[in-house]
């Protein structure tokens, strides 16, 4: 009978046991899923600070490629400054012209010129637009004219103007003398990039309006390694209302305009 009332306090011991253990686990429970969340939201925190940092330097999205390498560039040749030239652009959002300023930034000036000249622009999209902050262009339509571009990358150069609104840049990646031929436009003041390597050589001069009209409704999802694949075969498919540029041309100076002599410029 003692071993009986022992084996049934044994069990009664055990119930409560059980029941208490029972009743603390939604505490413990409630306390594991607190600090899951205090940890979700730093994570989302961390992950919106990233992503601002991001917009802000350009340098982090351009020819992101899996183990790049930059080719070995030559020491740049010293150029000698040659005369501001303008450049005619004819877009689906509108025309602009780009004055460019070779003492700004020379040689970013003279492979400007060599992409004009080459027709390279031409039905080039402008594949991504952040609003207030840059909208980007410079891989080709085709994209064998891309590749024929690739290495011939650029030494890179002081930066003499900074890049206020409206002046237009090379991009690059975060390597050294990455430049070949993507640019830029700045839709705002941008100055954290002039601590960057990114040398303007000229800016808008007639046409802002037609810049900030150019369509941001893809931002940045054109995907630039299947742009320099597949060239506008990609983009036309995928994201089929991307503005464009119709031609670019250097506007050529006339010396005589209706059959007259233009006037010369006094001493």
């Amino acid at each position: 009978m003692k071993k009986k009332n022992i084996a049934i306090v044994v069990v009664i011991v055990g119930l409560i046991a059980i029941v208490n253990a029972y009743q603390r686990q939604p505490e413990r429970l409630t306390g594991d899923h607190l600090e899951e969340m205090r940890l979700a939201a730093e994570r989302e925190h961390r992950a919106r600070v990233a992503e601002q940092e991001e917009r802000e330097a350009i340098a982090a999205e351009q020819l992101a490629e899996e183990n790049e390498s930059t080719p070995p560039t030559e020491p740049a040749e010293e150029l000698e400054v040659s005369e501001s030239y303008q450049v005619a652009f004819e877009t689906t959002a509108g025309d602009f012209v780009i004055e460019v300023y070779p003492d700004w930034a020379p040689i970013g000036a003279e492979r400007f010129r060599e992409l004009v000249e080459a027709e390279f622009f031409d039905e080039a999209r402008f594949f991504r637009v952040v609003p207030g902050f840059v909208v980007q262009f410079g891989l080709a339509a085709d994209p064998d004219v891309t590749a024929e571009w690739r290495d011939k990358n650029l030494q890179d150069e002081p930066v003499g103007a900074s890049n206020e609104a409206g002046t237009i840049t090379f991009a690059q990646s975060s390597a050294p003398n990455s430049r070949t031929t993507q640019l830029f436009i700045n839709l705002g003041d941008n100055p954290r990039l002039d601590q960057m390597r990114f040398a303007p050589f000229g800016r808008v001069v007639e046409g802002m309006d037609a810049v900030q009209a150019i369509n941001p409704e893809y931002g940045e999802r054109p995907h630039q390694g299947f742009i320099q694949a597949r060239g506008n075969d990609y983009l036309e498919r995928e994201f089929p209302n991307l503005d464009y540029i119709k031609t670019a041309r250097i506007v050529e100076d006339h010396d005589e305009e209706d059959g007259e002599q233009a006037d010369e410029p006094e001493a």
